[in-house]
């Protein structure tokens, strides 16, 4: 490394265009065991493009539905629409720079391009999972209280919205200001958050960012629909066998959802916490693709459980 840099400066010092071509291919050759193969690259653009089209498709199937219909605009729909609007804009300003990145096998748009696309995904990803947990707490609220769509739940809900919002600005804004940053992850064909630069800036970050917009988000999910589930089983022995069929469909949601939450987004935080504390080259560029386009995928599935479930309990 001491050598590498020594040669860096005395090619500036020289200006020699042999000497920094020399030094490319020096750059070149340290930095590709991040790379994968040909056939690696294209298995993942192909991965990218079915995430990208289908997100695509049935985020804004469901958001034509929404202005379609005026019975779907209940105020909890509302929040049905923030998730799909966040991975509908994830589907249009992220997975095409790296799907294109991946046909090519490298980053394609730059530096400045790298940090916005890591910005604009860590915020709309955020925004998704927050809205997540709000929807589970005011279904919640709204079972186990008054049904009725008054104004004020419409106030709630947009608050709520815009509380998704916000948090996640607070929580992706400041890698653009110093405390972390973002740049090339697993292969160089996406860009997120640095999880591998071990300083103490960067360890701060990466630690409340994944208990503060993963485990808390899922907490939230978790008590809300666990003390939803009890109260409908304490009602269950005293009501009509069309109750509890209500009630083994919100436990099949309820399944659903957890399992789908963790199988996007645990994976990405895990294999994030392994390239931070972990020794490097720990977490291979294989190993790390992989969960990247886990968390992709939750663009596809979030419509089909929160919309598509959601119509079978009404």
């Amino acid at each position: 490394m001491i050598a590498s840099n020594l040669s860096v400066i005395s090619c500036r010092r020289a200006n020699s265009a042999l000497c920094l071509s020399a030094v490319e291919e020096h750059l070149e050759a340290s930095s590709s065991y991040r790379t994968l193969s040909p056939t690696g690259h294209l298995l993942v653009a192909v991965t990218l493009g079915f995430i990208g089209t289908f997100g695509f498709l049935n985020n804004l199937l469901v958001l034509v539905l929404f202005c379609r219909y005026k019975i779907l605009r209940s105020p909890i729909n509302f929040l049905l629409v923030n998730i799909c609007l966040s991975d509908l804009l994830v589907c249009l300003l992220g997975t095409p720079f790296s799907f294109a990145a991946s046909t090519q096998g490298r980053w394609l748009i730059g530096d400045s391009g790298c940090v916005w696309y890591g910005f604009a995904n860590s915020l709309l990803g955020i925004v998704s999972l927050i809205s997540l947990a709000v929807l589970s707490y005011e279904r919640y609220c709204t079972m186990m209280g008054s049904t009725e769509a008054d104004a004020t739940n419409y106030r709630k809900v947009a608050l709520g919205v815009v509380m998704s919002w916000v948090y996640s600005l607070i929580w992706t804004l400041p890698p653009l200001f110093g405390w972390s940053r973002y740049g090339p992850e697993g292969p160089g064909t996406t860009c997120s958050v640095d999880w591998t630069t071990k300083t103490a800036n960067n360890i701060s970050y990466i630690i409340c960012l994944f208990i503060f917009c993963l485990i808390v988000p899922f907490l939230v999910i978790i008590f809300c629909y666990g003390k939803l589930l009890h109260a409908i089983k304490q009602v269950s022995g005293v009501n009509t066998p069309m109750s509890r069929k209500r009630e083994h469909r919100v436990l099949l949601m309820v399944i659903t959802m957890v399992i789908f939450y963790l199988l996007c987004w645990l994976p990405y935080g895990i294999m994030a916490l392994l390239a931070t504390f972990g020794a490097p080259g720990l977490v291979t560029v294989e190993a790390s693709i992989v969960p990247s386009i886990l968390a992709k995928s939750s663009t596809v599935i979030n419509p089909v459980i929160y919309i598509f479930m959601n119509k079978q309990m009404s």
